[in-house]
């Protein structure tokens, strides 16, 4: 039995992944490495999985960004400062991922799925060296507008630029840079960083439908779509009662395997 092209057990499975990935973008962040893994075992291609999946993404990301409204309200000044430099760096990232060959993707891919997945293991460490940091400086109000310096600016950059071209734990990263360099709460770091990755999936959004739509799997878009929505809504819900610990299991398994699954094309592709 198939379904929007896809065998059944295809659309649950990617639906399932979707919903996953939703949720743990809006707890942990990383969701990519849930969904890109099965899109790769399913069958498409690694460019084609990256830009579909991003674009399906977009929904749980605007769920996950509007349950931190207020938090954004506190911080509006400080986000508008910071989105222009993800905008650029989204665009410069997806123009490298439509221009250069594919086999350049194929190539990188699996290099920028380990630095993924080293972020999302060492993430404890790095919250635990963010709250210390955190400590030893004067706690700002919730009402102080956080200052933007220009090694945040140029990280928040080169975050867009990752983000743009590969997507997979740009949340991480930025949570990482945020938290450190950005003099605010970590409450309002969470929320500035769902704000900017959801303009970095935008913006890359909308030029991949302007460059590439031949390259668009609309059937995964509509699913990861539909599940991601589930999963963002959810993620508040059911990350509270999950441990941290099997979540990034998880995300570290399925990344490891979209690593194996992408070396071994790559190699039967140079034999």
């Amino acid at each position: 039995m198939e379904l929007l092209g896809l065998g059944l057990d295809q659309v649950l499975l990617i639906a399932l992944a979707a919903v996953w990935a939703g949720a743990i973008n809006v707890v942990v962040g990383s969701g990519t490495l849930v969904t890109f893994p099965v899109l790769v075992a399913v069958g498409f291609p690694p460019v084609t999985a990256t830009i579909s999946n991003a674009m399906g993404l977009i929904a749980g990301n605007i769920t996950g960004t509007w349950g931190y409204r207020r938090e954004i309200a506190q911080v509006r000044g400080t986000l508008l400062r910071l989105l222009p430099l993800s905008i650029l760096g989204g665009i410069c990232g997806a123009m490298l991922l439509l221009v250069l060959p594919e086999s350049v993707f194929e190539r990188v891919a699996p290099v920028l799925i380990v630095v993924a997945l080293g972020f999302v293991i060492f993430q404890p460490r790095l919250q635990r060296w963010v709250r210390a940091k955190k400590a030893e400086e004067p706690t700002p109000s919730a009402s102080a507008a956080p200052r933007v310096g220009a090694l945040l600016a140029a990280l928040v950059l080169f975050a867009g630029v990752y983000g743009g071209y590969f997507v997979a734990a740009q949340g991480v990263l930025l949570i990482g840079i945020l938290g450190v360099f950005l003099t605010a709460t970590l409450q309002q770091a969470n929320a500035v960083k769902n704000a900017l990755v959801l303009a970095v999936n935008l913006i890359a959004a909308v030029s991949y439908l302007l460059l590439a739509f031949d390259r668009i799997a609309w059937a995964a878009v509509l699913i990861v779509a539909v599940g991601s929505t589930i999963g963002g809504f959810a993620g508040a819900w059911a990350g509270r009662r999950l441990s941290p610990t099997v979540l990034r299991a998880v995300i570290v398994v399925l990344g490891v395997v979209a690593l194996v699954v992408m070396l071994r094309n790559l190699l039967v592709g140079c034999c």
